[in-house]
């Protein structure tokens, strides 16, 4: 019997939408330990999806932050017109929204999808997640690459 997206799906979803700050959205991935997450509009309408490895493209296209390390450590020896430059691109974050980045092409399936057609999806599109949405393109869930592993594991295991 093949497993569906319903059984496999993370729900509820934590989702965002188009007019939120890429500031505010970088605190809700870092709060939650999320690398992406779904972009609704007003009726939970799924409109793109926005991942950590968008917002460092973009802070890198528009020069916004340079590069630190992952802990956020900042060397003593860094100059004082670095740290102010840091400022700055902070700021430029809080005021980018989240349609200025998203992805809006966004493959989604239904609760009835199989795991075997969502990772078909996942590899062919070369995405990490997959919301799920009912008839009408509301968000109902959502599938990552570590929930179809998990599943895995505890029926393999």
């Amino acid at each position: 019997m093949q497993v569906t997206a319903a059984e496999i799906m993370t729900s509820p979803v934590i989702t965002v939408t188009p007019e939120m700050s890429i500031a505010k959205v970088t605190n809700l991935m870092a709060t939650n330990n999320i690398s992406g997450l779904p972009v609704v509009n007003e009726a939970d309408v799924v409109v793109g999806i926005i991942s950590e490895a968008d917002i460092v493209n973009y802070s890198s296209r528009m020069h916004v932050v340079r590069l630190i390390s992952s802990s956020k450590w900042v060397s003593p020896y860094t100059q004082i017109t670095d740290i102010a430059s840091f400022r700055k691109g902070f700021e430029m974050l809080s005021k980018s929204k989240v349609k200025d980045i998203m992805f809006s092409k966004v493959a989604t399936v239904r609760e009835s999808a199989t795991g075997e057609e969502i990772a078909r999806i996942m590899t062919r599109r070369k995405v990490n997640r997959v919301p799920v949405v009912d008839a009408s393109g509301r968000i109902l869930g959502i599938i990552t690459r570590a929930n179809l592993v998990k599943y895995l594991a505890e029926r393999g295991g």
